[in-house]
């Protein structure tokens, strides 16, 4: 059975080392001449830095896929939890260091809002009930026929998947800060807080379950140990070439084209690509009027201005996650999801993996990205005008952090929307593609 992955994302590397387990022919091909899609590495001068996703937190997923194959993950990865998760940071200068440790969590959030500690306990709680239903229950449970998605809404609405994520939060916290706090992890997969079904709301405690990680190397290792086992299970890896249509007859996979004009004969393709591109661009057959209804009513999520820098400077009180809160909170997201406009009141997740890996920059320097929530490219912001102002913007934001950084910075670029759109292939330039709703 002859199968081609299309896309080196984790997802794409997984699905391929799973069915090369299953007896399958695999053949993996990334239009780029590195592996990893979004989690692609770039390095400056010393730096390393991980291009995309950084947060580890349930790494039994990636040792299954050593173990399916009689190997060990830690011959091939070094993974460590991390003491504290995220730092969050207040306008007023307020820091809140959220962790695993319970004792730590309540001591802190009572010195916020005493009343609030038996809340957040039973929101934890809650938030056990979705994930023993929506990630230990479905998760891995194909939802394609009706009958048993239906079978699914008594349990959805006792578990009040009619609200947002900030709304159930809201309904167990009092204090402001708090429930930005325990309301934000929609927004690490591409969700306003204030839309996204509370069913998201397993992701708290989801960390909870396995804490949150990190790959010594950066995530970068762990894709460059996928690498060395698919090629060591003999999984065909094409790189530098783009699939540019799924051909098929009578409605059956045939192949697949490249932009070389080649062609690979398939019996199966799984796509690891950005799904409207998919449907758009790579498929042949004429889609349903439905089918292209629904495309239409797709909302996406926000795009990601990522500034990538190093300094010469080693800033030791900042931690190896820090999110950082603007003055306003649903108003700023409303201007990025539904006015599509830039708000100089930014809030930004900053990372630091030096703080754990010294190995990442140059002998007494720091690595650093910050990420920045914006306006997909629905927005019709014109990047190439606004990518210096955003990035001094972000700079002198930072500067309550981290003082004098403007003159320790010695390397830098940034990533706007039109690298997600032009280099990702995501539609509108979105950091995370359909939104989660």
């Amino acid at each position: 059975m002859k199968t081609v992955i299309v896309g080196s994302g984790f997802g794409g590397l997984s699905a391929a080392l799973r069915l090369k387990a299953k007896g399958h022919e695999v053949t993996l091909i990334e239009k780029h001449n590195d592996l990893g899609g979004r989690a692609r590495v770039f390095e400056k001068n010393g730096f390393k830095f991980d291009a995309g996703p950084t947060v580890i937190t349930a790494p039994y997923l990636i040792n299954e896929l050593f173990q399916l194959f009689g190997k060990k993950a830690e011959d091939y990865l070094n993974i460590k939890p991390l003491q504290t998760w995220y730092q969050f940071v207040f306008e007023d200068g307020y820091k809140f260091d959220y962790s695993g440790d319970e004792k730590e969590m309540k001591r802190q959030i009572s010195e916020v809002s005493n009343e609030d500690v038996d809340g957040y306990l039973d929101l934890v709680n809650f938030t056990k009930r979705i994930f023993d239903k929506g990630y230990m229950e479905l998760s891995d449970v194909p939802f394609n026929k009706p009958f048993f998605m239906l079978k699914q809404i008594p349990s959805l609405l006792k578990l009040k998947s009619y609200k947002s994520v900030y709304s159930l939060v809201s309904s167990y916290v009092k204090n402001e800060k708090l429930r930005r706090i325990f309301s934000m992890h929609p927004l690490l997969v591409g969700g306003n807080p204030f839309t996204t079904t509370s069913i998201y709301g397993l992701i708290l405690y989801l960390e909870k379950k396995w804490g949150i990680h990190y790959s010594m190397g950066g995530t970068g290792q762990i894709v460059s140990g996928l690498e060395k086992l698919m090629l060591e299970e003999k999984i065909k890896i094409i790189k530098g070439k783009e699939v540019v249509e799924v051909i098929t007859k009578n409605k059956k996979i045939k192949s697949v084209k490249l932009d070389d004009g080649s062609e690979l004969d398939t019996n199966n393709v799984i796509c690891n690509a950005d799904p409207p591109a998919v449907y758009s661009s790579l498929m042949n057959e004429k889609l349903s009027t439905f089918f292209k209804y629904k495309m239409k009513r797709m909302q996406y999520s926000m795009g990601l201005f990522v500034y990538y820098f190093g300094t010469k400077k080693k800033y030791e009180n900042i931690e190896h996650h820090t999110i950082k809160f603007g003055e306003k909170y649903e108003e700023h997201l409303n201007d990025i999801f539904n006015n599509k406009i830039l708000n100089k009141d930014i809030s930004y997740y900053l990372h630091r993996p030096t703080a754990t890996d010294e190995a990442m920059a140059p002998k007494g320097h720091d690595c650093f990205y910050v990420l920045v929530p914006v306006p997909n490219n629905q927005s019709g912001i014109n990047w190439s005008e606004k990518g210096e102002e955003m990035k001094n913007l972000v700079i002198d934001k930072m500067q309550n952090l981290m003082p004098d950084l403007r003159k320790n910075i010695v390397e830098d670029f940034y990533l706007t929307p039109d690298y997600f759109e032009k280099e990702l292939n995501t539609k509108f330039g979105s950091g995370f593609s359909i939104q989660p709703k």
